[in-house]
């Protein structure tokens, strides 16, 4: 992961984001947590796999939520061995067995790369638990010692579509976006241009950006989306092109599952030079960044999941926790960044409705109601083939609504929502 986020970033590195990937050497270093006063007696170590480290967003966040939920739990930071930059490749799974012979007891990687090697090293140390955060395969792996788990990510994805939303209303009821002061803005049938980068179109990010769209099209139904793929994690020079290209096609509205301020900085840029073209990030604010372009970032609190998973080992019954884990707004384990100064009147309140629906369940993020798939609403029928078999493996759709990682009803917790969706176009040739 080239470092190539600002130092503005870094400075954030306090709030929470998804996403995986890597292309350089893996190296260690020692974590900075402080020292706690009163540590808890553990059996054995944790051992931490990351395929970023602090300059890079969404390891910044699973660092933040691992050391939250040690000094919550009285862990000491020796009691935490730290693997930094470590590639999706067998450098996962020696990384792994490293851990094993310095006495981790409990390991966790955070990108769905690592999820082949740590089920392989899992296999060969049945006394120690390992959890590949993401993935998708500790359900049928036949190993009680290795779990997933992923946060609900879709539903702060909706709400940062709210807050897009909100605005492009009102720059359409102030006039600054119209047929005929930016008509560029239009497709041909009249629908509004936003867009979005992505870094791969795999079912994590298929899953978020619909999330988002949905949250925008709740506010200004006549929306078009246009997705474009960077084929990276974090890039950010491809993210800012890509974000360029995005807002040389018209988009107003732009978001991302991609973890650096490409996108974000190359929005403010667009925005000083008079267009009305506004930014929604991902995992941490990009107000530092982007003061007049940022409207909110969807994110995480990643130590919702380690708090849990923490005690657990710590009472000893690691192997009980379950294959899949995955939790939203009801357990505040997502969230969305402070709204930024150019939010639309009246986003808070709204943005407290709508987290309050989904809160209470009368709000689910892909109610069937709300889209189709090829002019054809989802039905029971229609499935996910999770092993790409070309056979569905789960059938998520009922009572009106597909049913994102609802581990309670027997789901996956990784996002398996892959469907492209009527009113977005998914360019997967880049």
């Amino acid at each position: 992961m080239k470092k190539l986020l600002t130092a503005a970033l870094s400075a954030m590195m306090a709030l929470s984001l998804t996403a995986c990937g890597s292309s350089t050497p893996a190296s260690d270093k020692e974590d900075e947590a402080p020292a706690e006063e009163a540590a808890v007696e553990t059996n054995g170590k944790i051992g931490v796999i990351l395929v970023g480290d602090e300059n890079e967003g969404y390891t910044a966040a699973h660092i933040e939520g691992i050391n939250k939920a040690a000094a919550d739990l009285g862990i000491a930071p020796e009691n935490i061995m730290w693997k930094y930059m470590i590639e999706e490749n067998q450098a996962c799974a020696d990384a792994a067995e490293d851990l094993v012979d310095q006495g981790a007891t409990l390991v966790i990687s955070n990108s769905y790369g690592h999820q082949t090697y740590m089920q392989q090293v899992a296999a060969e140390h049945s006394d120690v638990t390992f959890i590949s955060m993401t993935g998708d395969t500790a359900a049928n792996s036949g190993l009680a010692n290795f779990k997933n788990a992923f946060n609900q990510t879709y539903q702060s994805r909706y709400v940062s579509g709210i807050v897009g939303g909100m605005k492009l209303a009102e720059l359409v009821a102030n006039g600054e976006v119209s047929p005929e002061k930016t008509p560029e803005a239009y497709t041909a049938d009249g629908d509004i241009k936003i867009g979005y980068v992505g870094a791969f179109p795999y079912a994590e990010v298929v899953s978020g950006f619909t999330a988002f769209y949905l949250g925008v099209k709740a506010i200004v139904p006549n929306v078009h989306m246009i997705v474009e793929y960077t084929s990276s994690w974090a890039d950010q020079v491809a993210e800012g092109t890509t974000a360029e290209k995005l807002i040389a096609d018209g988009c107003v509205i732009i978001s991302q599952h991609a973890d650096t301020t490409g996108a974000p900085s190359a929005i403010q840029a667009a925005n000083d030079s008079g267009k009305p073209v506004y930014s929604v990030g991902y995992n941490v604010s990009m107000l530092e960044v982007a003061p007049k372009a940022a409207l909110t970032s969807a994110s995480n609190d990643w130590s919702v999941y380690y708090n849990y998973a923490f005690k657990q080992w710590l009472d000893g019954k690691a192997m009980d926790i379950p294959a899949d884990w995955s939790e939203g707004y009801e357990t505040g384990a997502v969230n969305i960044t402070a709204l930024g100064e150019s939010c639309a009147e009246g986003t808070d309140a709204k943005v407290a409705e709508v987290e309050a629906a989904i809160k209470d369940g009368s709000l689910n993020v892909f109610d069937v109601t709300t889209f189709t798939v090829g002019g054809k609403a989802l039905t029971e029928e229609d499935g996910c083939d999770l092993d790409f078999d070309g056979t569905a493996d789960i059938f998520p759709v009922s009572n009106g609504a597909f049913h994102e990682s609802d581990t309670k009803n027997g789901m996956r917790s990784a996002p398996y929502f892959s469907f492209i969706i009527d009113g977005i176009d998914s360019n997967t040739n880049n």
